[in-house]
């Protein structure tokens, strides 16, 4: 079985239609919607989306906030072999589930999907093409729906606790190990809100300016301030 495992951050403005498209999906999958203490309706409008989906094998989880943190307290719930972590804003297909498992069942200990986004400007074009590319040479970022082996995934400890470059780090270190990801090829589309609301151009730059730091040494914390609150 596979587990999906959600991180929920003030996002009542897209719970339901995230919760309509979970509920699309095949291969009868546990979800889970790991809530980091949102402050608007998320978890109301999420409970009440789930209580009208009895069938749906799905529930809210409550963690402290913190990607990492919402993803490994998720991950310490899952009762799938596969865990698969999803942004709240990446859409998938009805079929992903079905695919992820088929290529662990062929081999695959880790890896991503195909990323697009919902923009069609040719920049975001880019930074898709470029994030995929980056899949190929075992770097996977959380927008790209990272799934793993559940054993693989505990062996090496989850993802750090630390406030951002959690994926960024999880991917070095299984990098280190010479454990490559595979890039299944089925979509995953996630929203450019954030390049919207920051400037296409500049949160590009900003993006690799940040993980450049990152690499020389600059802490995870003070990378954090830099980017801002906007997960």
């Amino acid at each position: 079985m596979i587990s999906i495992i959600v991180p929920l951050y003030n996002e009542e403005k897209n719970i339901l239609s995230l919760t309509e498209r979970l509920a699309t999906l095949r291969g009868e999958p546990q979800i889970l919607l790991i809530d980091g203490g949102s402050a608007d309706d998320t978890v109301s409008l999420a409970q009440a989306a789930l209580s009208r989906r009895p069938l749906l094998n799905a529930r809210v989880v409550f963690a402290q906030k913190g990607r990492a943190k919402q993803c490994n307290a998720g991950a310490d719930e899952a009762e799938g072999d596969v865990l698969f972590f999803l942004h709240a804003d990446g859409v998938i297909e009805p079929d992903a589930p079905l695919l992820i498992e088929r290529a662990v069942r062929s081999g695959a200990e880790w890896g991503c999907l195909r990323l697009r986004f919902d923009d069609p400007h040719p920049l975001m074009t880019l930074c898709a093409y470029m994030s995929n590319l980056r899949a190929r040479r075992g770097i996977v970022f959380g927008d790209q729906g990272i799934f793993i082996r559940a054993p693989l995934f505990r062996l090496t400890g989850g993802f750090p606790d630390m406030p951002i470059m959690e994926d960024y780090e999880f991917s070095l270190r299984l990098k280190r190990a010479r454990v490559s990801p595979i890039r299944i090829n089925s979509p995953i589309i996630t929203s450019a809100r954030r390049f919207a609301a920051r400037g296409r151009l500049r949160t590009m730059l900003d993006m690799a300016r940040l993980r450049a730091l990152y690499r020389r040494g600059v802490s995870a914390e003070e990378i954090a301030l830099m980017y801002g609150d906007v997960r």
